[in-house]
């Protein structure tokens, strides 16, 4: 869900974020004995912020006190992490690199989830050719998944080649018009797929963007960079914890069909089942598996896309040392 949001909303940190944001610390506060209060900062958690969730238990295990406050926009995340009002958050990856373009006090460090986007077409289809002239249905003409179709059509389609897209909303809207017959084709996470074979759905896999784009990591967790500078015990002992959560969910699903039971109550258990399976054979999760090469990639994307000037470098935008020590 958060690699679809549309990114032509970022524009709205330029005025959220400034270069004198000083962060204060994070909002963190200290019993005096390496125990720290802090917030932490998501948006409409789902099944791919459930690990976070679990690994900032394993802290409060720890004896920290830790406060996760639910947001309704990206961008308010990042305005808290710039002010210093939240420590942590996990989110898309865009609106971080916009943010620390403009000189906000943010450091990635470490990876959520790995890329789960593909294109699906109808039954027939295997390549991009087949759709040139074709509907292709997408969120927004500013979305994250829009630069990724688009730079998948660029570089599979013959020159001269290329879908219509039809700008028509969220993936479940998409994901109906595809089994219907409205659009040949379109970008769909994990989830919906399942979903959509749950109904009975007939689609086709065309394209699986973590292939075609193994540099690109649309979801990451950052920080507010004076928190992660005072507290580098905590930080590190937050990614070590969410690589240990990664693990476990690599290797057994059921360990992430349990952790959404508690997390997520109310969805559906039999279909979160097939999820959780989906996202543990594809090995989505790996908070370490964040890496300079990978992190630069992401960047380069971005800057293709239009959301970031050129000249960023993996060293502006993150700190590797805590993914570095947990692996």
């Amino acid at each position: 869900m958060y690699a679809g949001t549309h990114l032509r909303r970022f524009a709205v940190l330029a005025a959220l974020v400034t270069l004198t944001a000083c962060g204060g610390g994070g909002g963190a506060d200290s019993d005096g004995d390496g125990k720290l209060s802090f917030k932490v900062a998501l948006t409409e958690p789902d099944i791919t912020t459930v690990p976070i969730l679990a690994a900032l238990d394993d802290l409060r295990g720890q004896g920290h006190t830790i406060k996760v406050v639910e947001l309704a926009e990206p961008e308010l995340s990042i305005e808290g992490l710039a002010k210093g009002d939240y420590a942590l958050s996990a989110e898309a990856t865009s609106p971080a690199l916009l943010a620390v373009e403009r000189g906000a006090p943010i450091k990635i460090i470490a990876d959520a989830i790995g890329n789960q986007w593909a294109v699906y077409g109808k039954p027939g289809i295997s390549s991009c050719d087949q759709l040139d002239g074709s509907p292709f249905g997408i969120f927004s003409e500013g979305a994250t998944a829009t630069a990724m179709v688009k730079e998948w059509v660029k570089s599979h389609c013959s020159p001269g080649k290329e879908p219509k897209y039809l700008t028509i909303g969220g993936s479940d809207v998409r994901a109906q018009a595809l089994v219907t017959g409205r659009i040949a084709a379109t970008a769909l996470e994990v989830s919906d797929v399942v979903a959509l074979e749950g109904k009975g759905g007939r689609f086709a896999k065309i394209a699986d963007f973590a292939q075609s784009l193994p540099d690109l990591r649309p979801q990451t967790v950052y920080a507010n960079g004076e928190f992660i500078k005072k507290h580098k015990d905590v930080t590190q002992a937050l990614v070590t914890a969410l690589t240990r959560q990664h693990a476990k969910i690599n290797a057994d699903p059921g360990y992430l069909v349990g952790l959404a039971a508690k997390y997520l109550p109310e969805e559906d258990g039999a279909e979160m089942a097939k999820v959780a399976e989906r996202y543990s054979r594809a090995r989505l999760f790996g908070a370490a598996a964040l890496t300079e090469k990978n992190m630069q990639g992401t960047i380069d994307f971005f800057v293709r896309a239009g959301v970031i000037k050129k000249g960023m470098t993996a060293k502006d935008a993150a700190d590797l040392t805590f993914v570095k020590a947990a692996r």
